[in-house]
């Protein structure tokens, strides 16, 4: 008797995005296993940010489906749909703390706003939660502008990980960090992520990142993916397009557009 697989956690067929005359997503197909993690890499204006946007639901597609969990998330209504994304996670890119709360209402802040704990019950949860990402029980009275760039980053990865999600997106987490802390940065993600047991979905061009939060690499170009892979098989894919971008040659089939 042969077993079925289970279906990926997201499943992406034919996505299409156009904004007039500028194609951004060009019936992209991609799969994302449960429990794994999986980093896109691509240069500025493939269509990283545009393809996150779609999966959360901030950005409507033209055509084509995203499935999580084995359900077409494009075809649900908006309760249905903010039940699916109450079991996400999100890093964005700067952190986007919000400056008028101290550090421990930002990191329960989905789960004041959505009456899943009080805020009488936040605090001390908030100071759990930033214990995991290696702050102490002190920060959470600060208010953002008084932390590092790095304690920033480990603040909105509390928040992203704070309803304990099955599914977390990381947009550039690395972004404006040394490399040390980026390293720093990275080790908690992976930690984080497996201790949660979720599914990773992160966008970068930074390399160094990508091999060490990936299992998995995906290349998107002019919209579409282009390669995947192993992570360990980056830097020796075969792939012209992932051996331009691993290292930043401007001879290949990868040209910038300029504006004249």
């Amino acid at each position: 008797m042969t077993s079925v697989e289970p279906p990926p956690k997201i499943r992406i067929r034919g996505l299409s995005k156009a904004f007039g005359p500028k194609v951004v997503l060009d019936k992209l197909d991609l799969d994302v296993p449960a429990g794994s993690s999986i980093v896109v890499i691509g240069g500025s204006g493939s269509g990283k940010s545009v393809l996150i946007k779609c999966i959360l639901g901030l950005i409507t597609p033209d055509a084509g489906t995203i499935e999580i969990d084995g359900r077409d998330v494009l075809s649900m209504g908006r309760a249905e749909r903010d039940a699916v994304n109450g079991h996400i996670g999100m890093l964005f890119q700067g952190a986007a703390l919000f400056d008028s709360l101290p550090v421990w209402e930002n990191v329960c802040f989905g789960l004041i706003a959505k009456r899943r704990i009080s805020r009488r019950e936040a605090k001390p949860r908030a100071v759990e939660i930033l214990a995991q990402v290696g702050l102490g029980a002190d920060v959470a009275e600060l208010s953002p502008s008084e932390l590092s760039g790095g304690m920033q980053k480990r603040v909105a990865l509390a928040r992203a990980i704070a309803a304990q999600p099955d599914i977390v997106f990381f947009d550039e987490p690395t972004t404006g960090l040394d490399p040390i802390m980026g390293a720093i940065i990275d080790d908690l993600i992976v930690a984080q992520v497996k201790r949660l047991g979720a599914t990773a979905f992160s966008i970068t061009h930074d390399m160094a990142s990508a091999q060490r939060i990936a299992d998995t690499v995906a290349m998107i170009h002019k919209g579409s993916i282009v390669w995947k892979g192993p992570a360990a098989a980056i830097r020796d894919s075969g792939n012209p397009y992932v051996d331009q971008f691993v290292t930043g040659s401007t001879e290949g089939p990868i040209r910038m557009e300029v504006r004249r």
